[in-house]
């Protein structure tokens, strides 16, 4: 296949063609249990069908929906949060507010056991995470959905904006926020979170300090999209359950990994030498507003 970037639209790769996979094309339903049969991604009139990415040849989710499959996250999970004889049930999409009241987000699946009587005994929180893309993912989205059969190895590497997986901003705008402060309500609460990212996300970020599960109150769950030839489809499949303390492992992330002040140093100091050079200045001075 040539250089595309779409793994997968509409929960089938792009050259899968059997009955399934158009009909959910032409229809634009999701496989993969969102709220609705559609898929809402984006616009959902005209929703953003791509499940997956290209990335160093490798499909990298991009929809937190597509962890959904078969569900078995919160089965796993709940392996975690709960005895085995536990009766349990998941709950998507729950606000969850400060002392205040004001809301610190929605906690995207909790898993809830439950007595006899059907009383709340328990609880914990999944936080999925997929991909962020950078680039721009809709144009080849909507030129291979105008002629999906006609299309499937169109090159579009050299294209303006080939997308790509954005891990940076994925962990910096998304991950490291939403764990940070719900998690620390959770965690203040004495309740486990498990974290849900695939094996390609975890492993950019700052290495953490492993514990025994016992002690774990945050586990992360990595998983990894394996392709079925026979079907001509990925799977989602369980790959690894890191476990961690919550505190530890946050101020592993958000503590910055410093270079050498000298190299900053250098760089101001030809900066400097550019104004003493006489080159324009990048912003008025002081002098410059007051003068004005």
């Amino acid at each position: 296949m040539a250089d595309h970037p779409l793994a997968e639209v509409f929960g089938f790769p792009i050259n899968n063609f059997t009955e399934d996979a158009k009909r959910m094309r032409r229809n634009k339903i999701c496989p993969f249990n969102n709220k609705v049969p559609s898929c809402t991604k984006d616009k959902a009139k005209n929703p953003l069908g791509v499940c997956s990415i290209f990335g160093d040849g490798m499909p990298v989710i991009t929809c937190p929906i597509r962890f959904r499959e078969r569900w078995i996250i919160v089965e796993e999970a709940a392996n975690f949060f709960f005895d085995e004889r536990s009766s349990w049930t998941s709950i998507a999409e729950v606000r969850l507010a400060d002392k205040y009241g004001k809301s610190a987000g929605n906690i995207d699946i909790v898993l809830v056991s439950y007595d006899e009587q059907g009383n709340v005994t328990d609880f914990g929180s999944l936080e999925v995470q997929a991909v962020y893309i950078s680039g721009n993912i809709r144009a080849p989205f909507e030129n291979y959905m105008a002629d999906p059969k006609g299309r499937q190895n169109l090159d579009w590497h050299g294209k303006p904006n080939y997308p790509k997986p954005d891990y940076l901003s994925s962990s910096r705008k998304r991950l490291v926020p939403q764990v940070l402060y719900k998690g620390g309500i959770l965690r203040a609460w004495g309740k486990k979170q498990a974290v849900i990212l695939q094996r390609s996300f975890f492993e950019t970020l700052p290495k953490m300090k492993n514990v025994k599960r016992e002690r774990a109150d945050l586990a992360w769950f990595l998983y990894d999209l394996k392709f079925n030839k026979g079907k001509n489809r990925y799977t989602l499949t369980s790959d690894e359950v890191v476990y961690t303390e919550f505190e530890p492992a946050l101020d592993k992330i958000i503590t910055p990994n410093p270079g050498k002040i000298e190299d900053f140093v250098e760089l101001l100091q030809e900066k400097l030498d550019q104004k003493l050079d006489g080159n324009p200045p990048d912003a008025p001075s002081l002098g410059d507003v007051i003068l004005s």
